[in-house]
């Protein structure tokens, strides 16, 4: 089978997955300062702005679904070149747009592009070298989820501060095309996963609703009240269909998505909870504290302040190497929704927050952030055989996006028109935010109290063999019913 000279070297793969991964998250994140510059260079509104990310989120969520049923019948690698290309001609699309349509196409093409190379690219990245690489590629998926958002409101603010904002669209194209010649350098041709498995139309019908339409609502808001009916209806309409879309899939009797086995088994509901409650809390702890410090500081005085949430991230993402294979993985997501609670109690103190306040605030949800999702995908992953784990880091991936991309502008408009004025109404989000999180960090241990389940060490010799989890997760909720926790088929739902 055809090779690039760099196949099968991990630090090569894995210097791609992050080059891969880092643009658009960390683009995302610079947006909020440079949005101004762009809309008036390119004569957009706000409200077509906040559309924009919109639909890029949207394209972002739906491309977790488009990776997997195009791993089932395609030549996955041969894909994941296609996708590193496509990343490059949305990047540089976005950098020399000279209207709203030539950017809005490139941002969509962008975040469509990293979930699809996320898909394609971690889990193979994870399962398909020793053991002893594991540990390095738990840090990588921190750093590239996380790192590159909590780095982004300091790379905009200093762009914003030089008043342009094509040089770091230009960068991040430059990035893009250094994921694309490591892509073609590490090339391993690979077959497809599964030919015999259906073209699931309704499932990426359903997401591909469920996604543009919640993401078209509440983008709206920019603009519109809430209870009007261009916000309400896509919104919950949007949120309907992705509802459907799993029921519909844990029902199949060949799902796209390994939905059945995880919401049946305690651990990765566990953590799939846990990933959606501190993907929602973040918002109140960072993009609604940063807009309330816009009327004080300059964008790169903003950037500096919350520059300790990558401080944080990175000391996590060190910690989650660290306990990758041990018991202690399980209490991480714990530690780290604690440590989120802490960083939003901080910045409740005084809105708008001090300097010293948003130092320490931005430090903790840094921590928090970093501990919380990246390792409850893992929770969750470990709980099934690794075969599935791309299916899984799909479905969870979706349900994040939505949770994170979505709520930005719900709290944002909430804080905008909740009270009498912006700083009474973020004050009032950051309570709303902290009990988001403790009621997230509360289901979890819940979870595990009902449920029988109790912190393993993970066996992950057996889980990288690729036919059994890498430790024991009984069924959900076990102990409330007559019989005693008994192993489920953890092969059911899954091709």
């Amino acid at each position: 089978m055809r090779q690039g000279p760099l196949a099968g070297r991990y630090a090569a793969v894995a210097a791609m997955v992050m080059l891969a991964l880092i643009p658009y998250l960390a683009l995302s994140a610079a947006l909020e300062p440079l949005t101004p510059i762009i809309g008036a260079q390119l004569h957009m509104s706000a409200q077509t702005l906040s559309l924009s990310s919109g639909l890029g989120n949207a394209a972002y969520a739906l491309g977790t679904v488009l990776a997997v049923q195009f791993a089932q019948h395609l030549p996955q690698r041969r894909m994941l070149l296609g996708y590193a290309a496509l990343l490059v001609v949305g990047s540089v699309l976005a950098a020399s747009a000279q209207d709203a349509g030539m950017y809005i196409a490139g941002h969509v093409i962008q975040g469509l592009c990293t979930s699809l190379l996320l898909i394609a690219a971690v889990p193979p990245l994870a399962i398909g070298y020793p053991r002893d690489k594991l540990r390095m590629t738990a840090v990588i998926m921190n750093m590239c989820i996380f790192g590159a958002v909590a780095l982004g409101p300091f790379v905009g603010g200093v762009q914003a501060q030089a008043h342009a904002w094509r040089p770091l669209f230009w960068i991040v194209a430059g990035i893009a095309g250094m994921a694309l010649v490591l892509a073609v350098l590490t090339f391993e041709d690979s077959p497809p996963a599964n030919l015999d498995s259906p073209r699931d139309l309704p499932a990426i019908s359903l997401a591909a609703v469920g996604c543009v339409a919640a993401f078209f609502g509440a983008s709206e808001l920019t603009s519109h009240r809430f209870v009007s009916a261009i916000v309400l209806a896509p919104l919950f309409g949007g949120l309907a269909a992705i509802v459907v879309l799993v029921v519909y899939q844990y029902r199949a009797k060949l799902p796209l998505l390994t939905v059945r086995p995880l919401l049946r088994s305690s651990i990765p509901v566990a953590g799939i909870v846990v990933a959606l409650f501190a993907a929602a809390a973040a918002v109140s702890a960072t993009g609604l504290t940063a807009g309330v410090l816009a009327e004080h500081y300059s964008p790169v005085r903003i950037g500096l302040l919350y520059l300790p949430e990558l401080g944080g991230a990175v000391i996590t993402a060190l910690a989650f190497g660290a306990v990758i294979n041990r018991k202690a993985m399980h209490y991480l997501p714990l530690v780290g929704m604690l440590f989120l609670a802490a960083g939003i109690a901080v910045f409740r103190i005084e809105v708008p927050s001090s300097q010293a306040l948003t130092l320490v605030g931005s430090a903790l949800a840094g921590v928090g952030l970093g501990a919380t999702v990246a390792p409850a995908l893992f929770v969750a992953g470990f709980s099934m055989p690794s075969f599935s784990l791309q299916r899984i880091f799909a479905i969870v991936e979706l349900l994040r996006a939505v949770a994170a991309f979505m709520i930005a502008p719900i709290f944002a408009h909430f804080a905008a028109t909740v009270a009498g004025n912006v700083d009474d109404g973020t004050a009032i989000a950051l309570w709303v935010g902290l009990g988001i999180c403790l009621v997230g960090a509360a289901l979890g241990v819940a979870i595990y109290a009902l449920s029988g389940a109790r912190p393993q060490k993970p066996d992950l010799d057996r889980f990288l063999g690729g036919a059994e989890p890498a430790w024991y997760s009984p069924p959900l909720l076990a102990r409330l019913g007559s019989r005693q926790p008994a192993r489920i088929p953890v092969m059911e739902g899954v091709d």
